[in-house]
Formats: structure tokens, C-alpha cells, sequence
């Protein structure tokens, strides 16, 4: 009996596309190595290198690959759906999202959940005990960041059925639909003024990224497994990378592709066209690099990797920056000296931290990895002609799952940016243009969940009867 990762790695089937499990845990093992190199602690707070050294800005470009994991994303998106579409061909759609959301946000949700309890907890201890002030209270600050990804990626899945169906009837058209509404929202922005108009983004920036994934699935991207054609992606590469810097070069938008501290415009929040672009000669690029990846992936032990990584991808993700954080903590507890961010001494301390960091991770991951394991699959049953006009859509499973994600979002999203710090005071931040608290974020996520489950098993049990 060999092990969990060996069997796994071992029944991959044929079909499989291997390079996109890569993309996912390279993106996000990239977004990880960006956080631990840009953040510069020193006793007095947390900055960011790329504000204290400008010049590294242009590195944005390249660690900046949230967008291929987006890509991925709507790849794997529609693959899901489409194989639950199959597997109930009598039945209605109703059920299908629902049982859609359920299993998607599973896998999303209970490491999230677990990440946000456990912190949730120490940080109402911390502040309960008169703690929460210096590095603590960055901390607390800082940790939940990253949520706002989570928020986005359920956005992406609550959406894919609707996305799905306008890709099917007009492919490349429903991208350029997107892209072009993203044009039009910096338009108004920044030549027009419209207040809160830039907020769209959001949704069209992101959403047109994702639709490149369905794109990929449908093979529309130029690139085959067996007779591969770059020109599609090199066209795609090569026309991003010159709209962005034509836009970085000539309009109001910055270098970074990452959010700087006291900019007036940022790329990441809101995103703009500039990161669009960006986005697409990133998908181009990774594209072009499928076919040697592929045959790197045939080999077992390579494949294995890829495999174990995938399994512990999301909860390292998650605890990353509170490692990162453990250990500039653990440095001050100890008297270490932390060298002025960007000068020698620093850059010799760096590999050091990286190591320290990536051990800490690895322990958190080994304490919480449990979590980010699938439980039971939300396929949902097959349903005979007959029954099939008694789970007609509207049914109330699929407006249900919905409203659940729809709570998830905002959740995730608000608890990015307000953090655990002022839990006593009754701290808000302003998502869009509603104060939210830590306490009512969780609260929303939590209560979404839950719709979300109880809509997936009542779609499976209308589907059984």
C-alpha cells in the first residue's frame, strides 16, 4: 500500500490536464513568496518594500499572478458544472447550482472558516488580556487580508453557471463584452468622475479573466494537447504586455500591479484595465509554456509534487502571512536585530526569515491541512423523466444557494478589510459604502455557509424523490 499522494498521483487519469493543477499551486505558491518578500518589519511597524525601494516595482509583473489563478479558476469552474449537467440529464438546473456551490465552497470555505475561527478567538483573548498593541495589533490587521481572494473566487463560482451559458453562445464575444465594460468603467472614472463607478471592476476585470479559463476549457485558447498552435496565446502575451505599459506610460495608472500604501490609484483595489491587460499576457505566457510543462509533469515524482502541493494549497495560503509574521515576532521577543528594510544587512537576513517562515507554514499547515480535505461529492442523483417537471427551476434550492454565497462574499470581503484589531471598540470598515464589523462579517460568512449547504442537500433530495 503506498501513500495517499503516491495512490492519488498514480490513478490520475489520461485525461487529466496536469499543467493546470501546476498553475494553480505555482500561482499561489508565488503570491506567498511576494508577501514574505515585501513585507518590511521593523519595531516601530509592517511597510512594503516596494515603497521603500521603487525600483523593485517592475517586479510586480511578474509576482503579481493572481490573475492565473483566476484563469485556472473558470477552467475548472466549467469542467465541474458541465460534468454535474451530464450527470443529471433529466433533471433541472436548480439543483445542479446547488449542488455546484455546495461542493465548490466546501473545499473553499471549511479551511477558510477554520482560519477565521481560530483567529477570531485569539484575538478576543488577546484584546480580553490588554494585548493588542505594536506588532500584535498589526497583526491582527494584517492576517485577514488576503481573505479578500476568497471573496472574489466565490463571486467567480456563484457566477459561472450564468458565464458559462454566454460563452457557449458567444465565445470570444463574451470576454470582449467584459473587457470592454472594465474600458468603460475607467472611463468613467477617471475622464468622466462617476463616484463608486470604478467599484464595477470588481466583478468585470476579474470575471473577464475568468472567462479566458472557459475559453481554455473549450480549447479556443489555440493551444492542443497534441499539435499545439502558439499564435493565439503569443497574440494574447504579446497584446497585453503592450496595452499595459502603453496604459502604465500614458494614462493615470501606476506601475505597480500590486496596491501601494498612500497611492491615489491603485491597480489591485479597484482593478483597473491596466491589470486586465496584465492579466492577459500572463495567461499568454503561461500558455506558451504548456508544452514543455506537460512533458515535466509526465514524470511521476514531478507529478507527485504537484499532486501533495494541491492538497495543502488553500490552507498554506491561508496561514502564511501569520507564520511570516510568528517569526518577524519571534525576532523582536528575541532581541534579533532587524536591519533597516533594503539595505545589505537586510537583504542577508532575508533567505533566513524565508527558511523560518516556510517552516512555520509547514507546521501550521500539518495542524490544519485536515480541513481543506473534500468530504462527501454533491453530485447530484440522477432524476427520471418523470419527476423532472416536479424540480423545475425555481424550486427554491438554486435562489437559496445564492443568497448563501451572495452572504459568503460579502463576509469574506469585509472581514479582509477590517481585520481582528478593535474587536472591544466595536471597529468598522467601509465595504463600498457600509460600515462592517469583524463579528458581523463572520456572522454573514457563517450564516451563508449554511445556506449554501441546506440548499445543496434539498436540491439531492428533490433529485432522489
Amino acid at each position: 500500500m503506498g501513500s495517499p499522494v503516491r495512490v492519488l498521483a498514480e490513478a490520475t487519469p489520461a485525461t487529466r490536464d496536469r499543467y493546470v493543477d501546476l498553475l494553480r499551486v505555482a500561482s499561489l505558491a508565488a503570491v506567498v513568496l511576494g508577501h514574505w518578500l515585501m513585507a518590511a518589519v521593523t519595531p516601530d511597524g509592517v511597510g512594503n518594500l516596494l515603497a521603500v525601494v521603487p525600483a523593485l516595482q517592475p517586479l510586480t509583473w511578474l509576482l503579481q499572478v493572481m490573475p492565473v489563478f483566476f484563469f485556472v479558476g473558470g477552467f475548472a469552474h466549467a469542467l465541474s458544472y458541465r460534468s454535474l449537467l451530464r450527470k443529471r440529464p433529466e433533471g433541472s438546473t436548480d439543483s445542479v447550482y446547488a449542488a455546484f456551490l455546495r461542493a465548490r465552497l466546501q473545499r473553499l470555505l471549511r479551511p477558510t472558516m477554520v482560519f477565521v475561527l481560530v483567529w477570531g478567538a485569539a484575538a478576543l483573548l488577546i484584546q480580553l488580556l490588554g494585548g493588542g498593541g505594536g506588532l500584535t495589533g498589526v497583526t491582527l490587521r494584517l492576517v485577514t487580508q488576503p481573505l479578500w481572494f476568497i471573496g472574489i473566487y466565490l463571486a467567480m463560482v456563484a457566477f459561472t453557471p450564468p458565464l458559462l451559458r454566454l460563452h457557449e453562445r458567444y465565445g470570444w464575444g463574451a470576454f470582449a463584452g467584459l473587457a470592454g465594460a472594465a474600458a468603460a468603467v475607467d472611463v468613467l472614472r477617471f475622464a468622466a468622475g462617476v463616484p463608486y463607478v470604478e467599484f464595477l471592476n470588481f466583478a468585470f476585470v476579474w470575471l473577464a479573466v475568468h472567462q479566458l479559463g472557459f475559453l481554455r476549457a473549450d480549447g479556443r485558447l489555440g493551444v492542443g494537447p497534441a499539435l499545439p498552435d502558439l499564435r493565439r496565446p503569443a497574440l494574447l502575451a504579446g497584446g497585453g504586455l503592450v496595452g499595459a505599459v502603453a496604459l502604465v506610460a500614458f494614462g493615470p495608472y501606476p506601475l505597480s500591479m500590486v496596491g501601494m500604501p498612500g497611492e491615489k490609484v491603485s491597480n489591485m483595489a479597484p482593478p483597473t484595465l491596466a491589470l486586465l491587460c496584465h492579466g492577459l499576457w500572463l495567461v499568454g505566457a503561461v500558455e506558451l509554456l504548456r508544452a514543455p510543462a506537460a512533458r515535466l509533469l509526465a514524470r511521476p515524482r514531478a507529478w507527485r509534487t504537484v499532486v501533495a502541493a494541491n492538497g495543502v494549497a488553500m490552507t498554506a495560503f491561508l496561514w502564511h502571512l501569520t507564520a511570516m509574521l510568528g517569526v518577524y515576532g519571534a525576532m523582536l521577543a528575541l532581541d534579533v536585530p532587524l536591519p533597516e528594510p533594503a539595505t545589505a544587512a537586510w537583504w542577508a537576513q532575508t533567505p533566513l526569515r524565508l527558511a523560518f517562515a516556510a517552516a512555520l507554514t509547514a507546521v501550521l499547515v500539518a495542524a490544519f491541512r485536515t480541513f481543506e480535505r473534500p468530504t462527501a461529492p454533491a453530485t447530484p442523483p440522477a432524476t427520471p423523466p418523470a419527476t423532472a417537471t416536479a424540480t423545475a427551476p425555481g424550486t427554491g434550492s438554486a435562489p437559496l444557494a445564492a443568497l448563501g454565497a451572495t452572504l459568503c462574499l460579502l463576509g469574506v470581503l469585509g472581514l479582509s478589510m477590517v481585520g481582528f484589531a478593535g474587536l472591544l471598540e466595536g471597529r468598522t470598515a467601509l465595504l463600498i459604502a457600509v460600515p462592517v464589523s469583524a463579528p458581523a462579517a463572520v456572522a454573514a460568512t457563517l450564516c451563508g455557509w449554511l445556506l449554501v449547504e441546506r440548499a445543496g442537500r434539498a436540491g439531492r433530495a428533490r433529485g432522489a424523490r
